[in-house]
């Protein structure tokens, strides 16, 4: 049974940094797409997720969204069957709840859609704020 945590969250302050952290299980990491996304305050239907970034477990090519272009770099330990979000420089607008996602035997592409996701892991709240 494919299962996803993640962790890392919390409060920080503006121009700070948090790592988190999506552990998978029921599965390995061989060829499918894990997106982090996120859900901002007061939005609650999972097609309002917004895309963060996403990496390919067969090759470890990743997308990210221009948003956080240049301060967030997902990355996979295989080993571990963990995928990570470094989040660097982080501003108000970035509070949300952040979720990792699975799609099964595919890789990334461009703004893929939280609808295409298989799993989802229960999320993480991200708050910055001073």
């Amino acid at each position: 049974q494919v299962h996803l945590v993640e962790s890392g969250g919390g409060l920080v302050q503006p121009g700070g940094s948090l790592r988190l952290s999506c552990a998978a299980s029921g599965f390995t990491l061989d060829r499918h797409a894990i997106g982090w996304f996120r859900q901002a305050p007061g939005k609650e239907r999972e097609k309002e997720r917004e895309g963060v970034s996403c990496i390919s477990s067969s090759d470890g090519s990743t997308t990210v969204e221009d948003s956080v272009a240049g301060r967030f770099t997902i990355s996979l330990d295989s080993a571990k069957n963990t995928v990570y979000l470094q989040m660097n420089s982080l501003k108000p607008e970035d509070t949300a709840v952040y979720y990792c996602g699975v799609k099964l035997y595919l890789d990334c592409f461009d703004h893929m859609p939280s609808g295409a996701m298989d799993y989802w892991g229960e999320g993480t709240l991200v708050t910055v704020s001073s």
